[in-house]
């Protein structure tokens, strides 16, 4: 039987996993760089198909599939829908990979992790 801890991770690892997933298209990722790059205000959808000339079907997919998995968040302004990314998620992922890779086996320096957000 597994461990509550042991369980925890993998229900972890399985949500990270599911955030990679939604991440894991080129519109999607072009979607969260986007709503970085607007952080904190964010974009309204119809900037946000301007932008990346996505088709508004397609667009309110992949919005959807990230929203779902936390790493959007809209809020309604009059008729409109206003996107920003979630930072607090996307840090806590950043968090996961960063423990794994740079401070157990220190696969890669963290001062190289530092160098690449300045």
């Amino acid at each position: 039987m597994p461990s509550t801890l042991a369980k925890k991770s993998t229900e972890q690892v399985a949500r990270y996993a599911d955030m990679f997933s939604a991440m894991g298209t080129e519109a999607r990722l072009r979607i969260m760089q986007l709503l970085l790059t607007a952080h904190p205000d964010g974009l309204v959808v119809g900037e946000i198909q301007e932008e990346l000339e996505i088709p508004n079907s397609t667009l309110s997919h992949h919005l959807d599939k990230l929203r779902n998995e936390g790493l959007v968040e809209v809020r309604r302004e009059s008729t409109f829908l206003r996107y920003t990314a979630n930072t607090d998620v996307l840090q806590d992922l950043l968090q996961f990979l960063y423990a794994e890779c740079c401070t157990r086996n220190k696969a890669v320096k963290p001062q190289s992790i530092v160098q690449i957000c300045k």
